[in-house]
């Protein structure tokens, strides 16, 4: 059976000589992190074994780090290193500013009936916590827990544990229904269903507070005070948590409005951002600004919890091709006014739902020929 993994981010609540601990183990594990940093930028060596050779005692007493502690130090360097040459391809040396603490399950962390046991450098605390909706996690017969990360924000600590667990896999046979999503600007998401129905996500209000965002991003790094770049950093992390909440709230009412065995059916967008070259300076933000690979994400996983699938497609003519007699021309579409009008057949409706209506029908011909050996599968 397919695994699906989730972070459950779970607020604990520590005495106030617990925090102490805790804060002197985060900063403690952070500062070890930046000195495995800047040896492994100096001699390129990412081979836990040899870092560790060298390393471990050093970790042990310049820090005061316990021996699991010192193993996790070095995985996150590791791991923190590969991500940066697998998305930039240079050597760069990654600065952990932020205290943290990575805690190994079962080592590091326990779950007892009503509180966490934590490792710090001075034993183990006893810690509640509020287990308001996420208690459902804590069976470990479905459910299991994995290296989790202590995490202090504004003044209250939180565990991030990243929670696996097995779900009914969907065939291509079991598909009841289909979806086409089309995922733009104008709405944020446009979908035709097997019902022939049609739904919209207004992205008017979203694209009025990106601008605000924009505009007042513009005036803070004209100012180039400290003050500004502080405010800058606070208002990204804002935006930030901000679109991911939307994308959560538009994927789970995608999903919630569908029956299982749904097959979802998207534009793969992942050349996106190139396309934006073409695109005038002054409207690249508004085309670029908006995380659709998220939303996708998001979608894909909740999908699978519900027994549905994903299916990612060629995004070419989705906006251009009739869906009732066919017909490619770059003029059905007038951008301006969001309007399709076939010159062949005379067909007008909204261009965003004509991309939904492209889609639905992309997944019927996928359905059909499913069966077909060496096929693309949905996810």
């Amino acid at each position: 059976m397919p695994q699906i993994t989730i972070t459950a981010k779970v607020q604990i609540a520590p005495s106030d000589d617990d925090k102490v601990l805790l804060t002197s183990t985060m900063s403690a594990y952070t500062d070890a992190c930046n000195y495995v940093s800047n040896y492994v930028f100096q001699t390129h060596n990412l081979k836990q074994f040899a870092l560790n050779k060298v390393l471990y005692s050093d970790l042990r007493d310049r820090f005061g780090l316990k021996s699991q502690m010192a193993q996790s130090v070095l995985k996150t360097v590791i791991a923190r290193y590969k991500t940066i040459l697998e998305n930039q391809n240079e050597w760069m040396k990654p600065n952990f500013k932020q205290p943290q603490y990575d805690l190994v399950w079962n080592r590091d962390y326990s779950l007892r009936k009503d509180c966490f046991s934590v490792n710090t450098l001075n034993g183990r605390v006893k810690l509640p916590y509020f287990a308001q909706g996420m208690s459902q996690y804590f069976d470990h017969s479905l459910y299991k827990f994995g290296t989790a990360k202590l995490v202090n924000k504004h003044g209250k600590y939180f565990l991030h544990i990243p929670v696996t667990y097995e779900v009914e896999e969907c065939s291509n046979d079991e598909i009841c229904n289909i979806v086409g999503i089309d995922r733009g600007i104008n709405f944020v998401v446009a979908t035709y269903d097997s019902q022939h129905k049609s739904g919209f996500v207004s992205g008017k209000t979203m694209k009025q507070k990106r601008a605000q965002y924009s505009k007042l991003r513009k005036e803070l790094q004209k100012r180039q005070t400290p003050s500004a770049r502080r405010r800058l950093k606070a208002m990204g992390s804002r935006e930030n948590r901000w679109m991911q909440d939307i994308n959560h709230q538009v994927s789970k009412a995608l999903v919630a409005s569908n029956p299982k065995h749904t097959l979802f059916v998207l534009e793969d967008l992942s050349g996106v951002r190139s396309a934006t070259e073409r695109v005038r300076t002054k409207n690249r933000y508004v085309s670029v600004s908006w995380s659709f690979y998220d939303l996708e994400q998001k979608l894909i996983y909740k999908a699978k919890q519900n027994q549905s699938l994903v299916l990612k497609v060629d995004p070419r003519y989705t906006s251009q091709c009739c869906p009732v007699c066919g017909h490619i021309e770059k003029s059905n579409r007038n951008k301006k006014i969001h309007l399709f009008t076939c010159k062949n057949c005379s067909y007008q409706s909204n261009d965003d739902r004509i991309g939904a209506m492209n889609l639905y029908r992309m997944g019927i011909h996928y359905l059909a020929d499913s069966q077909v050996p060496n096929r693309v599968t949905a996810e």
